[in-house]
């Protein structure tokens, strides 16, 4: 099988020898598309052997240069891999494919993709991921958070264990052209559930927590948007919003029903917990924190939230079991907490000071 990279990229020079490290030697050509770039990132690729084509896109949509670089991709390859200049794939990953894919019947390949990492540089957050697929009979759609769309035949998906996708973002770079994009995707698509749930935690991002609100609740009233996962998701964020609206009685009813919604998942429970706390409702984020931490399968989906995997559900479990009096559990708790984040000055000190207030308690108990 003949195998091609393709991507896109605009002044990533800083990407360009560990994007080209991992595909030299397996890929059979690396196709990019560079939409602008003023510093050498064009002549380091070049030099590193990509075939790189140059195109001015304007107005800008994320669908429209993905094309143009697929379509300079040669008829006669067999697979496309679509990657950007900020990811990187572990080493066997040209084997795994070959033996993944079904020829004459595998259209596309599910893999598994590190969108985020942790401090130590462990996946934080991992989900399958879909942007290998057949040479023909792909285009992209959308004009951000653009997806693949497969016609004249129908779609055969098959997964691949054998290697990841790692995703090493520029937290410099700017993501401001993202909410009018957004804006743009619900309005050529008002049907879109996905686009829009994306414009209404979009707006939750920059705090335009009305916005967010009307957007998430049209989500959930699309009659596609039945994914019970993504529809707590926007249950979630509403209750956000409506916390940084100061309207905490009415965030802890969307707190609840996205627990309702999606009972299995941890990032609900932990939600809950959180409003709860908001609301000095200790009982209630007692009982959200215990949920929490009962589930220990990690999702792979892009729903994942780090912050219900971390420290945060052993936090919210030791304050409500101290304020309800369960020293020994608060106790327990905070260690965990602590264990998870070593350095946090404020988990640290709330550990101390149970542990003082436990020693108190048994100085007296022997008087």
């Amino acid at each position: 099988m003949k195998i091609a990279v393709y991507t896109i990229c605009k002044n990533e020079s800083k990407y360009v020898d560990t994007f080209m490290n991992c595909l030299v030697g397996e890929a059979d050509a690396i196709y990019v598309t560079d939409t602008g770039s003023t510093d050498d990132t064009v002549a380091k690729l070049r030099a590193r052997g990509a075939i790189v084509n140059e195109a001015v896109i304007n107005p800008w949509r994320f669908e429209d240069p993905r094309n143009i670089s697929l379509n300079f991709v040669p008829l006669d390859y067999d697979i496309c891999v679509c990657i950007d200049l900020d990811e990187v794939l572990t080493p066997g990953w040209r084997k795994a494919i070959e033996d993944a894919w079904i020829p004459g019947q595998t259209t596309r390949l599910r893999y598994q993709y590190a969108w985020s990492h942790d401090a130590k540089g462990n996946p934080a957050v991992t989900f399958w991921y879909d942007k290998i697929h057949q040479r023909k009979n792909y285009r992209w759609v959308k004009p951000v958070h653009e997806v693949l769309q497969i016609y004249n035949q129908p779609e055969v998906q098959t997964s691949c264990g054998g290697f990841m996708l790692h995703h090493w973002p520029d937290p410099t770079k700017s993501r401001s052209s993202y909410l009018g994009l957004l804006e743009l995707a619900v309005a050529e698509n008002k049907l879109d559930d996905r686009s829009s749930h994306y414009l209404g935690r979009e707006y939750m991002f920059y705090n335009m927590n009305e916005k967010a609100i009307a957007e998430l609740k049209r989500h959930l009233a699309l009659p596609t948007a039945t994914w019970d996962v993504e529809r707590a998701a926007s249950m979630r964020f509403i209750a956000r919003c409506l916390v940084n609206l100061n309207e905490t009685k009415e965030a802890m009813q969307w707190s609840m029903k996205a627990c309702i919604e999606a009972p299995n998942e941890r990032e609900p429970w932990v939600e809950l917990a959180r409003t709860a706390y908001k609301c000095q409702d200790f009982l209630t984020m007692y009982y959200a924190a215990k949920k929490a931490l009962a589930i220990t399968e990690r999702p792979m989906s892009y729903i994942c939230e780090p912050f219900a995997w971390g420290f945060q559900p052993f936090d919210f479990l030791a304050l409500a079991a101290h304020a309800l009096g369960h020293k020994g559990e608060a106790l327990w708790a905070a260690e965990q907490a602590c264990k998870m984040e070593p350095n946090d000055k404020r988990l640290q000190n709330n550990l101390q000071a149970i542990k003082k207030e436990i020693e108190s308690n048994v100085k007296k108990g022997k008087r």
